[in-house]
């Protein structure tokens, strides 16, 4: 004889629809669509930053730090679990309240530790890679409904929680299953809830079970077919919104390029040596500057043409790219003139780096129409703690310039003359100079 009570049912649906129906707010997450500094133009340094302004975090989130939005496999993993814990926190409820057998109790927990075990071993084994819906949201879901009806025949007390937990398992795979998908298995899971209660008619004869049972069936036909409706709504946005989203990444990643010759532009350049300047500041850190210019680029353009100045622009992108350090930051300043940031760097292996390139541009075998070849004049500076990032930039101009009136294809360094207090020693970089000093700037020319 069967020891339930329609008075204990709907007590306990009571209690169980507070429980799963309460809606916490989530905070929505901050999106850096242009996560470029819009007001910073060029070095101007009247427009204030974020950092200056007392802010934790600068605008403009490096590209070298930025942490991706995908979950982690642990985090998938704990989502899961979490909801498996709810359903079966809400049956141990029902036995506590003596609505359930403890025999119900221990068939859940074999069932579930069964499922994730074999979802573990086909997650393991790869399994899931020759699937065309590799995270197998669809067979999850279907699991976790085999399983509710199997709890729901085996204790009809169970159909209290079944609701809730049904809206939760269509939600949890909607991302992932077409909207016809869930339209069958909506249709499947109320077949099965309607097998359910015809077997527990034949077994146990209760019509004041049965009437709930039907209740609750007709609450299921007729609100999980509006929700997968909704659904459909929703995975409609979503995928314009990712749509949009893959969009904006292209503007994005187009208003960061030169596209003409593949590399960073001016603005690019301008708020990444913001940034690293603010990173010295704060870690402490060398940085390096080099202005690179290109030597009588007006006669290239005269004797190739203008489509041939810029296939010689292009090479020398290329070859600048291929003789930097990954963390280094190469771009286009303006024209012919480009800049190279080297962050967490010292003068000297800034120096060797820009030597490589005036090296390999020089020795480069350009086209024969070119009757003085192509070469490159490098004006190379350290930062000095404190400075603005205009005087940086000054300092690395004029050494390029002094390269310019030294008789082109050139590095000139400067080595940035710091208090006596906070001197650092030049041995390293001069012993590696070898023609003169120019005292009056402070420069070593190579």
């Amino acid at each position: 004889m069967l020891r339930v009570t329609i008075s204990q049912i709907f007590l306990s649906a009571q209690l169980f629809n507070t429980m799963f129906f309460r809606r916490n707010k989530q905070a929505s997450s901050n999106s850096d669509f242009f996560p470029l500094t819009d007001t910073l133009m060029d070095f101007d340094e009247t427009v204030p930053t974020r950092a200056a302004s007392g802010e934790s975090k600068p605008r403009r989130q490096s590209e070298y730090s930025a942490k991706s939005g995908k979950k982690t496999v642990s985090e998938k993993w704990l989502i899961a679990s979490v909801l498996i814990g709810l359903y079966f926190l809400a049956n141990f409820l029902l036995y506590e309240m003596g609505l359930t057998r403890k025999s119900t109790i221990l068939t859940l927990v074999g069932l579930i530790a069964f499922g994730i075990l074999a979802f573990f071993v086909i997650f393991k084994t790869k399994l899931n890679v020759q699937l065309p819906e590799k995270r197998l949201k669809l067979p999850i879901v279907i699991v976790a409904f085999s399983y509710m009806l199997f709890i729901f025949y085996l204790e009809p007390a169970t159909q209290i929680i079944f609701t809730p937990f049904a809206f939760i398992s269509i939600a949890y795979g909607m991302y992932r299953i077409r909207t016809n998908t869930i339209y069958i298995l909506v249709g499947c899971a109320l077949m099965g809830f309607g097998l359910v209660i015809a077997l527990h008619y034949r077994q146990w004869h209760n019509l004041a079970l049965l009437k709930l049972e039907v209740i609750h069936f007709l609450v299921l036909l007729l609100s999980l077919p509006a929700f997968v409706f909704q659904i459909g709504k929703v995975q409609f946005l979503n995928r314009i919104l990712h749509r949009a989203s893959r969009k904006i990444k292209y503007i994005q990643e187009d208003a960061k390029r030169d596209v003409l010759i593949d590399c960073f532009n001016r603005r690019y350049m301008v708020a990444a040596l913001e940034e690293q300047k603010q990173s010295a500041d704060k870690d402490g850190t060398s940085l390096c500057l080099a202005v690179i210019d290109l030597d009588h680029f007006k006669k290239i353009n005269d004797e190739l043409g203008h489509l041939g100045g810029d296939e010689v622009l292009r090479i020398f992108s290329r070859i600048a790219q291929e003789n930097v350090r990954s963390e280094d930051i190469f771009g286009r300043y303006g024209g012919e003139e480009f800049l190279l940031i080297f962050p967490t760097t010292s003068l000297l292996p800034a120096l060797n780096t820009s030597e490589r390139i005036r090296s390999q541009v020089e020795h480069f075998p350009w086209d024969d129409a070119l009757q003085h070849g192509v070469s490159v004049s490098i004006g190379v500076t350290q930062y000095i703690p404190g400075e603005s990032v205009l005087e940086l930039f000054s300092r690395a101009d004029t050494a390029m310039y002094l390269a310019k009136q030294g008789g082109r294809n050139q590095v000139v360094v400067e080595e940035p003359v710091l208090e006596k207090n906070n001197a650092e020693p030049r041995s390293e970089i001069s012993e590696a100079m070898t023609t003169e000093k120019d005292m009056r700037f402070g420069m070593n020319r190579v």
